[in-house]
């Protein structure tokens, strides 16, 4: 990992991310991208003359004022840090940049409290994982020196996902921690039986690993009534630091965390959330 991007408003949610961006920069000997949206009107910028491209300029400035003091933090010393303001309006630009910039990793903070589906689904979080090809680490709250050794991966074992099933694996052997592979059961017309289920994840494994399996990988199935819960309470069980999930693009988190969850699954989802677009 050599670059990482952090899209800032300047929220302390901003900070919990370029936190957690610092102590993986320090760790992975990378630098840091930070990047703040304008989402001004092109309008503005063409009248030369107008009050509005007075104002323009304006923002622009004091959009680079606050990058002073947003990035006057102890836990960035001797980390390169690059700053950027720019006018982009829709989240699929940041794709655009991280793709110019050879950026490795997204990290972004996310306020969401109503529960996993208002977390995600909607909000601007969302946008950038529905449409980043580059891999995306979701912070909820302050975590002063993120220490990743314990990883929990849902996934489904479908050979359609191999190319994002390897861009996760190698970015998380990368870190080099303990990978859980989770396949959920559910009730339903989707229901297998657990020998099927076997069936499955070794015809994956023998595709993707060719009979290979890394010593730091383990593959689980468990049963609930829900995906996301099931993987939410299988991280809770092993105390899992992170939990990842290969998304597809249009439908982005919403594959995995959508309907009505519970309370108390929201009141322990603050772990960090990473996903690899399929």
């Amino acid at each position: 990992m050599k670059k990482i991007l952090v899209p800032v408003d300047f929220s302390e949610y901003s900070e919990y991310a370029l936190e957690v961006a610092a102590t993986l920069a320090r760790k992975q000997d990378a630098e840091i991208v930070v990047l703040h949206m304008l989402g001004l009107s092109e309008a503005v910028f063409t009248k030369d003359d107008s009050q509005e491209f007075l104002e323009a300029q304006f923002y622009m400035k004091l959009s680079k004022k606050r990058f002073n003091e947003f990035l006057d933090k102890s836990y960035l010393k001797g980390i390169k840090v690059t700053e950027t303001v720019q006018n982009y309006k829709i989240f699929s630009e940041i794709n655009e940049v991280a793709k110019e910039q050879n950026i490795d990793l997204i990290v972004m903070g996310s306020h969401g409290t109503g529960g996993l589906n208002q977390i995600f689904v909607g909000s601007n979080t969302e946008k950038v994982v529905r449409t980043s090809e580059i891999p995306v680490l979701v912070i909820k709250e302050q975590i002063p020196d993120l220490d990743i050794k314990k990883v929990v991966f849902g996934f489904d074992f479908q050979i359609e996902s191999v190319k994002a099933y390897h861009k996760a694996i190698n970015f998380l052997n990368a870190l080099k921690v303990e990978v859980h592979i989770v396949h959920v059961n559910r009730p339903g017309l989707n229901f297998i039986s657990t020998k099927e289920i076997e069936e499955e994840i070794d015809k994956f494994l023998r595709v993707a690993h060719h009979n290979n399996l890394p010593t730091n990988i383990e593959t689980h199935t468990i049963s609930d009534y829900y995906v996301e819960t099931g993987i939410y309470n299988f991280a809770k069980k092993i105390d899992a630091d992170l939990i990842a999930v290969a998304t597809h693009g249009r439908s982005g988190l919403t594959h995995f965390f959508k309907g009505s969850i519970g309370e108390d699954i929201a009141n322990h989802a603050q772990m960090p959330v990473i996903t690899f677009k399929i």
